[in-house]
């Protein structure tokens, strides 16, 4: 391993399993410090344990790294601020701060209840804001920083049974875009990853039809470890000069996404009615309309 993160403190949250295990070792291997976070809940976010973050503390000073366990929940501010202040007690600094920690709560949308989008969008948006915001102080005063805010393509592109967790991971989008123009004046980056990863989260969608299940089989394929390179890169001092980007990445295959920007324009000089919108404006922008399409639709192809 290189040493793109020598003597660098970083906070993973949601590090106990899956993607954020892979990037707490990969980080540790770099030379980060590493806080661990976990709440070691289940997939919906019930339950509590404070092994999963154990465990992969164990594993990266097995290997002869430094890293210390949170058992906090980003949903609650109060706890975003000690998880931070861990790092820095512990550390003497925090760096980077990997917002990797999420549930799923998959229902069609009439039948979602408030609990199961509010939930969602407490750890996935609220919670992501909460780390953040605990975090500013520190970079703001070392006028240094990087955030990595994990986001998805159910945001980006769509999906089915997932209003809750659309709606919050394109809200990250807005988050980290905000946090990349507010704190750029401190030399402070903040990017997004969508990955495309074998986890327990995917795991819970849903397998009935013959595509469902082919394209699960397809998730499986594209493991973990596989997103932890593009994260610790972002985290690091190599990604100095990238900040306010949406990056994806999916097996051996890397990603920049597009952000929204006006793609078609039509003027009157008299003005507009619901008629000649209609008539004029329909028309002219109705071959440039984006398809109602799913992440598996866009990404239909093998993982390389």
């Amino acid at each position: 391993m290189s040493d793109s993160l020598q003597g660098k403190v970083v906070l993973v949250t949601g590090a106990g399993r899956g993607i954020g295990r892979e990037i707490a070792l990969l980080a540790a291997a770099e030379g980060a410090a590493v806080v661990v976070n976990d709440l070691g809940g289940d997939a919906e976010g019930g339950g509590r344990s404070a092994g999963p973050a154990e465990d992969v503390v164990a594993e990266i000073k097995a290997a002869g790294g430094r890293a210390v366990a949170n058992g906090d929940s980003i949903t609650d501010p109060a706890a975003a601020e000690r998880m931070v202040q861990q790092a820095v007690d512990s550390f003497g600094r925090i760096d980077a701060v990997i917002n990797n920690a999420g549930i799923l709560r998959d229902r069609i949308f009439h039948r979602m209840s408030h609990d199961d989008w509010s939930s969602v969008i407490n750890v996935h948006l609220n919670g992501y804001f909460n780390v953040s915001k605990a975090a500013c102080p520190f970079f703001k005063e070392q006028q240094s920083g990087a955030f990595v805010h994990f986001t998805s393509t159910s945001g980006l592109v769509g999906n089915l049974g997932q209003a809750n967790y659309m709606a919050a991971k394109l809200g990250v989008i807005g988050l980290s875009k905000a946090i990349a123009l507010d704190m750029q004046r401190f030399n402070v980056r903040s990017n997004c990853v969508s990955p495309f990863a074998w986890s327990r989260l995917v795991g819970t969608i849903p397998t009935e039809t013959e595509a469902e299940k082919l394209r699960v089989e397809r998730i499986k394929a594209m493991t973990a470890a596989k997103i932890a390179p593009l994260t610790v890169f972002l985290a690091s001092d190599l990604a100095k000069d990238v900040n306010g980007q949406i990056f994806g990445s999916r097996k051996n295959e890397l990603f920049l996404f597009s952000q929204p920007r006006p793609i078609r324009a039509a003027q009157r000089s008299d003005g507009w009615t619901p008629q000649t919108i209609a008539e004029h404006m329909l028309p002219a922008f109705k071959l440039s309309f984006y398809p109602l399409e799913r992440s598996a639709d866009v990404f239909s192809w093998d993982p390389i």
